[in-house]
């Protein structure tokens, strides 16, 4: 849960804003939201911004402008960085200032002064570069959905999807977190060694099951000393903010290689984030309770277990994955939704997760990026990622244009996208985050 320093109150979630575009549901960028970006303009220099509406306001500007002036030296700094991670790792109070102060600044009720020294410092999103946000020195991948787990596990162990540790340790891998790349950088196919049959040798070639994963990043705000756990009912407070992470998998190469020591080669070449990073206090009036055990499941660890999270660990965020074939561009035609399905099913809340990570000492930094793995439904179409849409390559998935696919080909394009909604509040948007498939080298 957000530190109570950085919770809204119910006046604040029905404030308005002079950017007009700010109130338009549609948008996903409301007053309430702020989400983070870096990006640059045509002096190519990254500045901090967050998102308002259909566009960027610019903190380094307001910075220079003194509309940040009485805030703290280190927010100050960090408004004037190239990448987020000094002011993830400010105190939650200096964040929660900083944020009141944009809001206020943004606000319907500012003056004309105000709004004329803002709106200099505001920049239409379509002519921003966006970059890559945070510089995350650490990549944790997690495995928490256990539908994608049960359903993964089906292709290869039907009597027995799930292993035994799966219920009561979360399962998670270090990636590769120089490979983690922005949101609209196109990916490569990696080449890799695969085994097609029993008893034949492996040759290397680019990989013939490039998959997608639908995820969600959380960033990692102040981290921990070496050697000292983070105990789960503080776990929630190490989190900056959400953002979307698209997990690109070849699933061929992963198959033969992942054996005994876990997915290597076939996770390591690329792992797009979203340019936005979404604060925890925005999804307050979204947390819902963690996703109920069935009956027989083993209860969670005392080390793992939290009243408070229990009750509200979980948050009710809606994923969506959209796919945009060279057909499809050609003829113009709307991306196709692949799936759709919901965080707030995971086996195991974000806090477990920072909890467990940290239970050996292991020491979190500013800006580390843990993710949640394969976010997937009980649902047929809730499944995260083509594997399990596919069922293992064995069935082909109907594209409404007449083109069918089992796993990505060059040219395709996956969009990822999220939203929260809740009758009353404003909608919530992650923003997107995509992908194109080049060809191998």
């Amino acid at each position: 849960m957000a530190d109570s320093t950085d919770r809204f109150s119910a006046a604040q979630w029905k404030r308005r804003s002079w950017v007009d575009a700010a109130n338009n549901p549609a948008n996903g960028f409301p007053l309430q939201s702020l989400p983070y970006c870096v990006f640059s303009g045509d002096d190519g220099r990254p500045s901090i911004g967050v998102g308002i509406g259909q566009a960027i306001l610019d903190l380094h500007a307001c910075s220079r402008a003194g509309l940040l002036d009485g805030l703290s030296d280190p927010i100050q700094k960090a408004c004037q960085a190239e990448t987020l991670n000094s002011l993830m790792a400010c105190a939650v109070a200096d964040q929660a200032a900083l944020r009141s102060r944009i809001m206020d600044l943004l606000d319907a009720s500012a003056d004309e002064a105000t709004r004329s020294s803002v709106s200099q410092a505001l920049t239409p999103s379509d002519t921003a570069k966006l970059l890559k946000p945070v510089g995350s020195a650490n990549y944790t991948d997690f495995y928490a959905s256990i539908h994608h787990a049960t359903n993964v596990g089906r292709l290869f162990r039907p009597d027995q999807p799930l292993l035994p540790n799966y219920k009561f340790v979360p399962i998670g891998y270090h990636g590769r977190a120089s490979s983690l790349i922005v949101s609209g950088t196109p990916v490569r196919r990696p080449r890799g060694q695969t085994k097609p049959a029993a008893g034949s040798a492996p040759s290397f070639a680019p990989t013939r099951f490039l998959d997608y994963e639908v995820e969600v990043a959380l960033y990692i705000a102040h981290g921990n000393p070496l050697g000292q756990p983070v105990p789960i009912g503080h776990a929630a407070n190490h989190i900056f903010g959400l953002s979307l992470l698209n997990d690109w998998s070849a699933r061929d190469m992963q198959s033969w290689e992942y054996q005994p020591l876990g997915p290597f080669l076939a996770k390591s070449f690329a792992t797009s984030v979203s340019p936005w990073v979404v604060p925890m206090a925005t999804f307050e009036p979204f947390r819902v309770p963690a996703a109920l055990r069935p009956s027989g499941d083993p209860a969670p660890l005392d080390y793992l277990r939290n009243a408070e999270d229990q009750a509200s660990g979980a948050i009710d965020l809606t994923l969506e994955a959209f796919l945009v074939t060279p057909k499809m561009r050609a003829a113009g035609l709307s991306p196709q939704r692949l799936s759709r399905a919901n965080l707030r099913h995971l086996y195991w809340t974000p806090a477990q997760l920072i909890a467990h990570h940290t239970s050996n000492g292991c020491n979190l930094l500013p800006g580390d990026l843990l993710a949640t793995g394969t976010v997937s439904g009980s649902e047929p179409d809730e499944a995260g990622c083509l594997l399990e849409l596919t069922a293992g390559k064995t069935m082909s998935i109907q594209l409404a244009n007449g083109e069918t696919r089992t796993a990505l080909e060059d040219g395709d394009e996956v969009i990822l996208r999220g939203s929260c909604f809740r009758p009353g509040f404003p909608v919530i948007s992650l923003g997107e985050c995509r992908g194109l498939i080049l060809a191998a080298n």
